[in-house]
């Protein structure tokens, strides 16, 4: 596929409201109370919109990617989304953008990731996004809001999201999870990205069994203002729902190396493949693929074009074959 971040003035935004740079390192052997001699520091921008946007970008296309940015560490992020090229918009907050620490042990190659909290936002500061999205956002544009709130910021954020991606005319795509996502639902989403454990949340169950799958995704689109629900599967794929039909796209076997970003190239696929007039069932096969295609890649590097494309024919022919008549 051959994408592009404008089709007759269209375009894609992400937004973040909780980034991070990534700080990766290695040491030779992991141990307690002891001075750890680490390899030279590696850096990369993250947080679910800005991983979309990075995504949107390994794979030839274009995005606007909004984010909250604040302090030493906002700067940094900025720069380094700069430097890769795509094209940014800032919101400053007084608080400080988090920084994400990473260590690989190269001798038992065990990895160990501390997530550090987001920065609390203010009252003005979220409002201030929430115009800024507006001044930005055209009929027909896709807004990916990606990721989780951090504090400060309320818990219909992206519920208030939902009614100026209405009132302007565009899509929203929306992955997030906990009290923002139940708030969300209540307004039009275009595409909605749960896994099995936010649907069971949804759906108001504790578990969701695979002979339960289709018939609750179904129920909860049928009640809710949702053109299209994928459920990420992980490893064995993704169910597509709409209010007319329903579609598994199986998993493809590969071997990984990490699942850092993974949902995030998920999206990204999608998006792109459905801005460019993709159907409905290839825009999943196509964020399956770039789903899968980022596990290949160790630590935080998201998807290669070239391993998205291999896995994307794959499952096409697959699809295929597997609906011949016998």
């Amino acid at each position: 596929m051959v994408f592009d971040g404008t089709k007759e003035m269209q375009k894609i935004i992400t937004l973040t409201v909780n980034p991070l740079v990534d700080k990766n390192t290695t040491v030779v052997g992991l141990r307690p109370d002891t001075n750890l001699a680490a390899t030279q520091a590696f850096y990369h921008a993250g947080g679910g919109g800005i991983n979309v946007s990075r995504a949107i970008h390994n794979l030839g296309g274009s995005s606007m990617a909004l984010f909250l940015e604040g302090g030493r560490t906002g700067a940094h992020l900025a720069n380094l989304l700069g430097s890769a090229g795509i094209p940014i918009k800032t919101v400053h907050i007084s608080g400080h953008t988090r920084e994400n620490f990473a260590v690989k042990d190269r001798v038992t190659q065990l990895a160990y990731r501390f997530s550090m909290p987001g920065p609390f936002v203010k009252e003005a500061e979220w409002k201030a996004c929430l115009t800024a999205v507006e001044g930005i956002l055209n009929p027909g544009d896709y807004l990916v809001a990606s990721g989780k709130l951090t504090t400060g910021i309320p818990d219909d954020f992206y519920l208030q999201l939902a009614d100026i991606a209405e009132a302007k005319g565009a899509k929203l795509v929306l992955d997030t999870k906990g009290k923002a996502l139940l708030e969300a639902i209540k307004g039009r989403i275009y595409l909605l990205k749960p896994n099995l454990a936010e649907l069971s949340e949804l759906c108001g169950v504790s578990y969701i069994s695979y002979s339960e799958l289709e018939p609750l995704a179904k129920n909860f689109i049928n009640r809710h203002s949702c053109e299209f629900m994928v459920v990420s599967l992980g490893a064995k794929g993704a169910l597509l729902v709409s209010a007319q039909n329903i579609a598994y796209i199986p998993g493809v076997v590969v071997s990984q190396q990490s699942i850092i970003g993974a949902g995030d190239s998920m999206v990204a696929g999608m998006v792109c493949s459905s801005f460019q007039g993709a159907t409905p069932l290839e825009m999943v096969q196509y964020g399956v693929a770039c789903g899968t295609a980022t596990t290949m890649r160790a630590g935080t590097k998201l998807c290669k074009k070239e391993d998205v494309e291999g896995i994307y024919e794959w499952i096409q022919l697959r699809e295929k074959e597997t609906n011949k008549s016998f």
